[in-house]
């Protein structure tokens, strides 16, 4: 029996509560979950790819359900490679909504076989960004609500100096 794929894209850059919220939600969906950290060339990450796969690994606790992995280009390109057929996608508000709706839509017509799966974000984590998380760590304010304490350190480490 086929294993039910799914794969989380996004910059996690930082790995937020909220980004493992959905994950965990998501994998009482599906066997796995992939979490495909995308390289997008119009933002620049704090974080290079190798940090932030090490920082979800010591975030998730090693759960052989989850694998890490990156992808470039077209996340449909991506989805039929590993063989999947669902995108998980985080909303935190309605202006997600509307961006995140659009890509779904265009990536449906690119490939019909491909779902996504909105899944909004607890009401504890709604409000979080890693944007916001970044600017709040790079002033010395404790973002420990906010991520993992691997993420955490690793904040207080490039904002404040080991």
């Amino acid at each position: 029996m086929k294993q039910k794929l799914a794969v989380y894209p996004g910059s996690f850059d930082p790995v937020t509560f909220g980004h493992l919220d959905i994950l965990q939600r998501g994998l009482e969906l599906f066997d796995r979950v992939i979490i495909a950290i995308a390289y997008n060339i119009e933002k620049k990450g704090l974080f290079t790819f190798e940090e932030r796969k090490e920082l979800i690994q010591q975030s998730i606790n090693g759960n052989p359900n989850v694998i890490i992995d990156s992808f470039d280009g077209l996340l449909i390109d991506y989805v039929k490679k590993v063989d999947a057929t669902f995108v998980i996608r985080g909303l935190r508000a309605m202006s997600d909504f509307e961006y995140e709706f659009q890509m779904a839509s265009i990536n449906r017509t690119l490939n019909p076989g491909m779902d996504t799966l909105f899944m909004m974000t607890s009401k504890d984590y709604f409000f979080i960004s890693a944007r916001t998380i970044k600017e709040v760590a790079q002033f010395r304010g404790s973002v420990s609500s906010f991520v993992p304490a691997p993420g955490e350190k690793r904040l207080k480490e490039i904002f404040e100096g080991p």
